[in-house]
C-alpha cells in the first residue's frame, strides 16, 4: 500500500501524456495526479500502472485507461459537491477520481466479487462514495436521484431510460453506446423531455451486463 515519490513521478509524466491527448480540465488533471493508480491493479501489472493503457483486473472486467476515465470525467464537468452516479464501480479507480474532485459519488457494480473487494478497498484509502451498491446498473439509483450526472463505465447496447429519468435538468449522462466498439455519447438533460446528444468518437469497454430474469 506504498505510494512513493518514484509512483508521484509516473503520474506527473502520466497527467503530461494525456493532457497532450486533450485533457484540459485542470481538476480532472489534478485528480489523474492524486490517487495512485497501482494500488486499484493486480499485483502482476503494478509496473504498468502509469502507462496510457486498460489492464485486466477481476471478474473479466478492465481498469480503463486514464485518457478514457480522464474524458468521460471531463465531459461530466463537475463541480464541488455535486452528485454523481457511477455505473460499473470495477475496481474503484473511477470513483477514486470524482471524489478526488469533489463529488459526493454513489456508485454500482454487477460482479459480487468485484463490489466485496473494491467496498473494503476504497475506505482503506480514504474515499468513501456516499452509497455502494451491488445491483443491476440499468436501473440506476431511483431512490437517490435526482443526479447532476451519471457516468457509466461498460460498454451498453442502448441508452437505459432509467437513467436519462434520474438526471436533474441540466444534468449530464455520459455512456459509451454499442456492442463491439462504443460510440462515447453524451446526453445533456435541457428540460423535463428534451435531451441534447453529442457523439465524441469511438472507444472500447467491456460489456455493461443486465441482470438475468
Amino acid at each position: 500500500m506504498k505510494d512513493t515519490h518514484k509512483h508521484q513521478g509516473l503520474r506527473n509524466q502520466l497527467v503530461k501524456i494525456i493532457s497532450e491527448k486533450g485533457i484540459t480540465d485542470k481538476n480532472v488533471l489534478n485528480a489523474i495526479a492524486a490517487v495512485p493508480r497501482h494500488l486499484f491493479m493486480d499485483s502482476g501489472f503494478v509496473d504498468f500502472a502509469y502507462q496510457d493503457k486498460a489492464f485486466p483486473i477481476a471478474a473479466d472486467q478492465t481498469i480503463s485507461q486514464p485518457y478514457t476515465v480522464a474524458f468521460q470525467t471531463q465531459l461530466l464537468a463537475i463541480k464541488s459537491n455535486q452528485k454523481i452516479l457511477e455505473i460499473g464501480t470495477g475496481s474503484g479507480y473511477q470513483t477514486a477520481v470524482l471524489i478526488e474532485i469533489g463529488a459526493k459519488v454513489y456508485t454500482i457494480e454487477r460482479q459480487l466479487e468485484l463490489f466485496k473487494k473494491t467496498k473494503f478497498f476504497l475506505p482503506k484509502l480514504h474515499y468513501k462514495p456516499k452509497k455502494m451498491v451491488f445491483g443491476d446498473g440499468y436501473k440506476g439509483l431511483p431512490e437517490e436521484a435526482p443526479f447532476d450526472g451519471i457516468i457509466v463505465t461498460a460498454g451498453a447496447p442502448i441508452v437505459p431510460n432509467a437513467l436519462l429519468a434520474q438526471l436533474k435538468i441540466g444534468g449530464k449522462l455520459v455512456i459509451p453506446i454499442g456492442d463491439e466498439v462504443q460510440i462515447m455519447t453524451l446526453f445533456v438533460r435541457n428540460s423535463e423531455k428534451d435531451f441534447e446528444k453529442h457523439e465524441l468518437g469511438e472507444f472500447r469497454f467491456v460489456p455493461m451486463l443486465k441482470e438475468k430474469n
